[in-house]
């Protein structure tokens, strides 16, 4: 195995974050290899790559396959090359020593396959971002949620998550992954195109015994949103359907109850982006729905014997949301964090 470590990032018609960002990546990343995989871009984003930085390689892929076939079409060429991927967003700003920290903690826990930085927000730095933020975990019902972001509620960065924690799963806009067990499941879904993809990679690495860390005292800011804007509905589309799509892969009992619970909350939300006034939403969670019944028995071959449980909050989050009020990580029951 080789011992060298690459950053690689996903480019799609992002001419302008690379000028933005990248810059701040080959400064802070010195003994790093930096490649830019290129998904099929119609902008100037190769030419600005080729003519104007000289110190990264360019993997060039024929289409857009989305941010989970992109990636794994650009590592598959990259296989037995690199000990180590980070896999970065093109809108995210690296600072001085990011990966000291994530090196040294992956390279001294055999267990752990993946480590992901603290991501806060480059429009308002003293704040978390909604992507990630001081990492992730799933309820009973596999609503993703972190340290620092409970739905869309985002604190402010106190250094109330400066310790490192074991969390279910680490950000896909950044994060440290061992390419060897990148490999071994095969990588990401490429059917997700887009979104949870990097929950499921986590489920299925953590039911082999896996395990994923966030370690705070590496940072980086993120923009957020530099492809799809939070509030687009080809996103809400993706993270519905893909949550659905993850759950058939990854729920080991009681999957039917577990769909049609999960269901009847997504149409609770549909009503409700109804109510105010946004029925492009609703209709996007319908067709995610349809998508559901359309590709269920190919999701269901896809699962796996479950070896190890990830690491889940056993508590019922939009109870603790619109029910109780809870607003911050920290006023989660912690005795419901286990595997």
């Amino acid at each position: 195995m080789s011992s060298k470590n690459a950053i690689v990032i996903l480019n799609y018609n992002g001419l302008r974050h690379l000028q933005t960002y990248l810059p701040s990546v080959i400064e802070n990343s010195p003994q790093w290899d930096i490649i830019v995989a290129d998904n099929g871009s119609t902008d100037d984003s190769l030419t600005y790559l080729n003519t104007q930085v000289k110190q990264i390689k360019t993997i060039v892929l024929a289409k857009n396959y989305g941010y989970a076939g992109g990636y794994n079409e650009a590592l598959n060429q990259l296989q037995g090359q690199y000990q180590f991927y980070f896999l970065l967003n093109s809108d995210v700003r690296l600072t001085t020593h990011w990966d000291v920290p994530l090196l040294d903690f992956l390279k001294n826990n055999p267990l752990v396959a993946g480590v992901q930085p603290k991501v806060l927000s480059d429009k308002e730095p003293n704040r978390f971002e909604h992507a990630g933020a001081c990492g992730g975990y799933l309820d009973w019902f596999y609503y993703p949620f972190c340290r620092g972001r409970v739905f869309d509620a985002i604190e402010e960065d106190q250094g109330q998550y400066n310790s490192t924690q074991q969390v279910t799963w680490v950000s896909g806009a950044a994060f440290l992954i061992k390419s060897e067990a990148f490999h071994k499941v095969n990588g990401f879904d490429s059917a997700f195109f887009a979104h949870m993809e990097e929950i499921d990679l986590c489920l299925r690495l953590g039911s082999i015994g896996d395990e994923f860390y966030c370690i705070p005292e590496s940072r980086v800011y993120h923009l957020g949103g530099g492809t799809l804007d939070y509030s687009s509905p080809r996103k809400v589309f993706l993270n519905f359907r893909n949550s659905l799509w993850m759950i058939v892969k990854n729920q080991k009992r009681f999957l039917l109850p577990f769909l049609f619970i999960r269901m009847a909350l997504d149409g609770i939300a549909a009503i409700q982006f109804l109510v105010k006034g946004k029925p492009k939403l609703t209709w996007q969670i319908f067709l995610a729905h349809l998508a559901l019944y359309r590709h269920f028995m190919h999701f269901y071959k896809k699962r796996q014997p479950q070896i190890s449980k990830p690491l889940t909050y056993h508590g019922f989050l939009i109870w603790d949301y619109f029910g109780k009020a809870v607003r911050h990580f920290f006023s989660l029951n912690k005795r419901k964090f286990h595997r």
